[in-house]
């Protein structure tokens, strides 16, 4: 359904032509790059094939995607043009963001930019029309214009952030996982190639410690197991899986988010190791005496016995400075900053393991799979929320993103 509401001649000239476009690959029209690339200036991109489809830069990536073959007992690469991802896009933003992916790469991040640009300037045009128009007789049908046009541009956020997430596990050449209904064959779930190295060279050693203890304690599985342990099989509820799949996701999402704050306090600690800071410095903000909570004073007059505890984790690891959170500090790390992350971990997970549209399937199936298998799900989640933290902190820079109010 396409929820979009024109505010504007120049915004309906802007999306119509973009949102009568075939999207599918083979629909691309052969035509020509311009000498100045059409994704900067928006207005002058018309066609899909002037972005898109020359023939002297045409360079189509090979596809990513996991599927299960027919007569297989287990997911493999597959060689078709489509994304095979749990998640079909359902803005105009995102089935152009799929496409250039697919045939134009290379313009990915541009495209990005300049599809968040056009959500934030079409957001806020909405908004600044109802503002002006408050007093008027048409104020209620422009705060209605306003209401469709953020839960439109909400849709086409989510979307660019899951093509943005995509895109960072290509770079590392993993697929994500396709809906489970792809990869079970007689009862029997398999995911193969397992990519356990490619998803864990994303973190340093303290990180990939506290991630392998994390799939120790989740699935069963110790981390120095042998490949017969690996494979050996085990029984599990489909739903129970989905939910282990969407804590790893959020567990990703703490770590990401508390060992960036470990790194940036170790490196305070390092920076005022021999910097004098007296409270009557001209150098000092109120900023300066609180990092993260944690009350910072003058570190060169104080005793060594009392000198602040973010100093004296100069060498503290990453388990040690988790677990030294008080309740706020875990708390802040561990929610989620915005609806649209909270959104998109919903829908995800709903569509990885039971149809999107009626919900998780609140039923007794069991699955039989390998811990092998499980393993992957849960590499995979975890990778999926660090990169998810990642990318809310990049589009929040263009596109604000709302609130999440939930506890």
């Amino acid at each position: 359904m396409d929820y979009s509401l024109s505010l504007s001649s120049s915004s309906s000239s802007r999306h119509s032509a973009l949102r009568s476009l075939p999207f599918l690959p083979y629909a691309v029209k052969p035509g020509y790059l311009p000498h100045q690339n059409p994704i900067f200036n928006r207005t002058k991109r018309t066609t899909p094939g002037a972005f898109l489809a020359g023939k002297a830069h045409e360079r189509k990536a090979a596809s990513l995607a996991v599927l299960a073959r027919a007569g297989s007992s287990h997911c493999e690469p597959s060689s078709s043009s489509s994304l095979n991802t749990p998640l079909e896009p359902r803005s105009a933003a995102g089935r152009f963001l799929s496409t250039v992916f697919q045939n134009q790469r290379q313009f990915f991040h541009a495209a990005v930019a300049d599809e968040l640009k056009l959500l934030a300037d079409d957001r806020d045009a909405a908004v600044t029309r109802m503002a002006v128009s408050s007093a008027s007789d048409e104020a209620a049908l422009h705060r209605r214009i306003a209401q469709l046009k953020e839960c439109e541009c909400r849709i086409a956020v989510e979307d660019v952030m899951y093509m943005l997430i995509f895109h960072k596990f290509s770079e590392i050449r993993v697929p994500l996982v396709p809906k489970l209904s792809k990869c079970i064959y007689n009862g029997r779930l398999e995911i193969w190639p397992a990519k356990f190295w490619e998803l864990e060279s994303i973190y340093g050693f303290e990180i990939l410690e506290m991630i392998r203890e994390h799939v120790s304690t989740v699935i069963g599985l110790r981390a120095n197991s042998s490949v017969t342990d690996n494979w050996a099989t085990t029984k599990i509820q489909r739903l129970q899986l989905s939910r282990v799949y969407a804590a790893s996701i959020l567990y990703g999402y703490f770590l990401k988010c508390a060992s960036l704050r470990h790194h940036l306090e170790q490196s305070l600690a390092l920076s005022t190791k021999d910097v004098h800071i007296s409270p009557r410095s001209t150098l000092q903000s109120p900023e300066s005496y609180l990092v993260f909570g944690r009350l910072s004073y003058n570190i060169q007059s104080a005793p060594s016995g009392n000198r602040p505890k973010w100093q004296e984790r100069e060498r503290e690891n990453l388990r040690c400075y988790v677990l030294g959170f008080d309740a706020e500090t875990l708390q802040r790390c561990a929610k989620l900053k915005s609806k649209e992350a909270a959104n998109l971990i919903e829908r995800h997970t709903c569509a990885l393991f039971g149809d999107e549209k009626m919900g998780l399937l609140e039923n007794e199936e069991v699955i039989l799979t390998s811990f092998a298998s499980m393993k992957r799900l849960v590499l995979e989640a975890v990778a999926f929320g660090s990169f998810l933290w990642e990318t809310e902190e990049h589009v929040n820079t263009v596109f604000k993103l709302t609130e999440n109010q939930q506890e």
